[in-house]
C-alpha cells in the first residue's frame, strides 16, 4: 500500500534574487518538475511573462523574510541544500538526492553568503566556470534530481 509522501518531496528557492523573471522560470520549472512549492528568502515575485503554464496556480510561493525565518519553517527532516560555486561542494551529477530537500540558490551577483553555506546540510555546484542564470541553474538541479529520484509528475499543464 502506497503512502502521501511515499516518494518524498522536493522545494526550490532564492535567497535575496535580484530579478522576478527569473523566479517565473523557476516557478515553471518547479511545477513540471514536480516540486512541491517554491519561495524566496529576502526577496519579492510578482507574476511574469515567462510562467506560461500559470505555475502560480498549482503549486504555491512562500516568502520569508531573511535566512532565519527559513530555518525556522523547513519541515521536519528535511535537508536543506545549497547551490554553489564552493571547494566543499558535491559535483550535482555525482549526488544522491535526499528523499525530502530543499534547494537554496543564491542571487546570481552574490551567491550564498558563508553564514548560509554553513547551515546547509549538503552544497552542490554544477560543472562550469561561472554561475548560471538563477532560472537554467534551478531547473537543473530539479533535472537531476527527477531522473534519479521516483516522482509523481504533475498532470500535463494542458488538461488544466
Amino acid at each position: 500500500m502506497k503512502t502521501v509522501n511515499e516518494k518524498g518531496y522536493c522545494a526550490i528557492g532564492v535567497f535575496r534574487g535580484k530579478t522576478s523573471h527569473n523566479l517565473g522560470t523557476l516557478w515553471r520549472s518547479a511545477y513540471i518538475l514536480g516540486a512541491a512549492y517554491i519561495f524566496t528568502v529576502e526577496g519579492r515575485y510578482k507574476k511574469q511573462s515567462s510562467d506560461v503554464v500559470r505555475a502560480w496556480s498549482r503549486i504555491p510561493l512562500f516568502n520569508y523574510k531573511d535566512f532565519d525565518d527559513l530555518l525556522k519553517n523547513i519541515p521536519y527532516d528535511c535537508r536543506l541544500i545549497g547551490v554553489e560555486i564552493d571547494d566543499r561542494a558535491e559535483w550535482l551529477h555525482e549526488f544522491q538526492h535526499p528523499k525530502r530537500a530543499i534547494y537554496l540558490l543564491g542571487a546570481e551577483d552574490t551567491g550564498l553568503p558563508e553564514y548560509v553555506r554553513e547551515k546547509c546540510h549538503f552544497i552542490v555546484k554544477l560543472p562550469g566556470n561561472s554561475s548560471l542564470n538563477v532560472g537554467v541553474t534551478g531547473s537543473v538541479v530539479l533535472h537531476d534530481r527527477a531522473t534519479k529520484v521516483p516522482t509523481d509528475f504533475p498532470p500535463d499543464h494542458r488538461d488544466g
